[in-house]
């Protein structure tokens, strides 16, 4: 079973119980959180697309850790100018576990109200 959900602005194909790296989301370690923008999910039943998200579905997570990536050097030169400049950059991540995939929502019980008015309306 897997998903592709929005995380962040990005996509990213889960499993239960795997370990993402995503861009820095506020929180601290420990905490769950709820992503639904879940936009294709894959169990039993088959492929289920969204259009664009699946209605009710949801991808359960928990913050593991705050850590940075790895550095990506930038370096300008301009030639024959004696200019040359060197910075350095690491983005902030975060890690995930994913510890759950629902891709329905569970179905509500039909209350008697709404029961009375489908029969008045089937006499109809």
């Amino acid at each position: 079973m897997y998903a592709i959900v929005e995380i962040a602005g990005l996509q990213y194909k889960v499993q239960k119980d795997q370990r993402v790296y995503v861009h820095r989301l506020a929180g601290n370690e420990g905490d769950k959180l709820t992503f639904d923008r879940v936009l294709l999910g894959e169990d039993k039943n088959g492929i289920t697309v969204g259009a664009p998200v699946i209605e009710g579905a949801s991808v359960t997570a928990s913050i593991l850790s705050h850590v940075k990536a790895d550095k990506v050097i930038i370096f300008k030169k301009k030639r024959r100018k004696g200019y040359d400049k060197k910075t350095g950059h690491r983005q902030p991540m975060t890690q995930i576990l994913i510890s759950d995939i629902k891709l329905s929502a569970p179905k509500k019980k039909a209350t008697k109200k709404a029961e009375a008015t489908e029969d008045v309306a089937a006499e109809a």
